[in-house]
């Protein structure tokens, strides 16, 4: 039983389509990055909905014409099935939502930038290739509507990319969903710099 159990575990989590497309395929026990995820990870995303409640009614006092552009990407419980994006090219831009401390800005809307959903091995991946502060890392199965990430923060000049797991105040985790036709959102809560909320906005190059 134990073996069985393992094997099933080890189930991979992604398959190539003939079209070379990257896909999840469900594990039959538990999602692998329940297996490595750190306590303060799992404490984030465990209270994904509390960094929602608080930082974006901070974010639409100080601007609520920015948020309301944006339609769903700001809207909590928009989320549609197909959660992981395509293997391809992407713009991508980050939004800051409430500040960690009062003399912080609750709301920072950054310019586009370039990322990528790729592969790496068996499980995808997500970067941001350019920007000050650069996220990247695995996707992990989770949902039809939810993917979870679990990556680092590479800054400034840096060439040699941290791993999850190697630098805690480096550590990022958060989960990716679809919020229209072909525009996702990768949501981090309680990101350890500046925002109670980073929500990166993805949408094909």
């Amino acid at each position: 039983m134990r073996i069985a159990a393992a094997a099933l575990i080890a189930l991979s989590l992604t398959a190539c389509t003939k079209d070379g497309k990257l896909r999840l395929v469900e594990e039959a026990t538990e999602t692998r990055w329940r297996m490595i995820t750190t306590d303060q990870d799992r404490e984030r995303l465990r209270n994904w909905r509390k960094a929602w409640v608080e930082a974006l009614p901070k974010a639409r006092k100080a601007d609520a014409a920015a948020i309301a552009e944006q339609g769903p990407l700001f809207e909590p419980d928009q989320t549609l099935s197909r959660a992981m994006p395509p293997a391809g090219d992407y713009k991508c831009r980050t939004f800051k939502l409430g500040g960690q401390r009062p003399e912080m800005r609750d709301f920072t809307a950054y310019p586009w930038f370039s990322c990528r959903v790729g592969g790496e091995g068996e499980l995808p991946t997500f970067a941001k290739l350019d920007g000050s502060q650069r996220p990247m890392g695995k996707i992990y199965a989770e949902s039809d509507t939810r993917v979870i990430f679990l990556g680092a923060l590479e800054l400034g000049d840096e060439t040699i990319p941290l791993v999850y797991g190697q630098d805690g105040k480096r550590d990022m985790a958060g989960y990716i969903e679809r919020v229209g036709t072909a525009r996702w959102r990768l949501v981090l809560p309680w990101p350890t710099f500046e925002s109670q909320l980073d929500v990166i906005e993805l949408v094909p190059a």
